[in-house]
């Protein structure tokens, strides 16, 4: 296998706008090729090393429902069931409906919020931290908002529209980590140590970092078009809380320790080192795509043409669509800050690529690493 041009495309993007970038390629549970370049501080030109803690932000969403279907395979919960079931807050839910003009009325919702709906993607709700409801339990709680609590704010929301008839992208899969804490009785970072990270021995992944670890995370930027240069906005703007452990945006990790967790998704749930984390049962319904195709429209990212959604992943499920070089099947998610997850249980192949820019470029450099790293194989 010669990996030169991937490490030429990360050459490429790295003196072009993105400030650093990684990779990492496991191939039938061995690394075959790790790569870096760029500047992780560019005011101070220290070069990217291996260690550097990144915010994963919705790179997170595929820890959370792991973690959700660890309780499904338990028989804690099914897909099915109502969440009201486990959230009693969502058992009566308003649907804001637009009327001829313009206007809008709130109408009672029909269908309940199911425990599928959350990981699809599907329940009806937004991606605004910014809503009223979420405001008034930052001040109620003195900027802690532990997570029940931001689910319990949340349901005061009026949804966009009926549950399970339409996809957006949205605060679900933070609710779903508020139906991990109620179900299991653990607070959701507690038991995403326990269950996952602990027994991956995964040290660097987590949603609060010691002082230690502090120092090793990477400043965060985003790209300037006026100035044509990277400014620095450090900070994850998704954590409106000091105790809120957001399900979909909330995780700090690093290659290295988030590798671990994505290859044994590659290897039907199980790790390199025998741990098992999830059945193979569970990754195939994982990666399934659950899209009906009323909701295609609304899954419509040009970079995801090609893909469903599963449970909290894109799958592929079109060659036609996407001119993907990857099988079908090949599933995972990626980042605000650029990450990309690929998870590839037909090839044995897992790859975790990082970055640090939010308006991350993803469109034009995602495909193109995929298609790298298939024709490098």
């Amino acid at each position: 296998m010669d990996f030169k041009p991937l490490s030429s495309f990360i050459d490429h993007i790295t003196s072009w706008r993105i400030p650093w970038a990684e990779v990492l390629v496991m191939y039938r549970n061995e690394t075959v090729f790790r790569y870096r370049n760029g500047y992780v501080n560019l005011e101070e030109k220290t070069p990217i090393d291996e260690e550097r803690i990144i915010n994963l932000y919705s790179m997170t969403k595929i820890m959370t429902c792991t973690a959700a279907l660890r309780l499904v395979e338990k028989g804690a919960l099914l897909l099915n069931d109502p969440l009201s079931a486990y959230l009693p807050e969502y058992a009566e839910m308003t649907v804001s409906k637009t009327l001829p003009g313009g206007r809008t009325e709130l109408e009672r919702a029909i269908r309940p919020i199911t425990v599928r709906d959350l990981f699809t993607m599907t329940a009806g709700f937004s991606y605004d931290i910014g809503s009223p409801s979420i405001q008034e339990v930052v001040n109620s709680t003195n900027g802690k908002v532990p997570t029940r609590a931001f689910a319990k704010a949340l349901a005061k929301e009026p949804l966009l529209f009926e549950p399970g008839t339409r996809w957006s992208y949205s605060l679900c899969h933070d609710v779903l980590a508020a139906l991990v804490e109620a179900v299991d009785g653990r607070s959701f970072g507690t038991y995403i140590r326990d269950e996952i990270t602990g027994p991956l021995g995964m040290n660097d992944t987590g949603f609060d970092l010691s002082d230690e670890q502090r120092n090793r995370l990477a400043p965060q930027y985003e790209y300037n078009e006026e100035l044509n240069r990277p400014v620095r906005r450090d900070g994850n703007g998704f954590r409106i809380g000091t105790e809120f452990e957001s399900g979909g945006a909330g995780l700090l990790s690093t290659v290295s320790d988030y590798v671990l967790f994505l290859n044994a998704l590659t290897h039907q749930g199980r790790s390199l080192s025998g741990v098992r984390i999830l059945s193979p049962a569970s990754v195939e319904l994982m990666r399934t795509d659950h899209l009906t195709e009323k909701m295609r429209s609304d899954f419509s990212w040009e970079q995801l043409k090609g893909y469903g959604y599963g449970l909290g992943v894109r799958t592929h499920v079109s060659k036609a669509s996407s001119g993907s070089l990857s099988p079908l099947g090949e599933f995972g998610w990626s980042g605000a800050a650029g990450c990309l997850a690929i998870i590839d249980p037909a090839s044995q192949l897992t790859v975790m690529y990082a970055q640090h820019l939010l308006n991350n470029q993803e469109p034009f450099v995602h495909p193109r690493l995929r298609n790298i790293v298939y024709g490098c194989l």
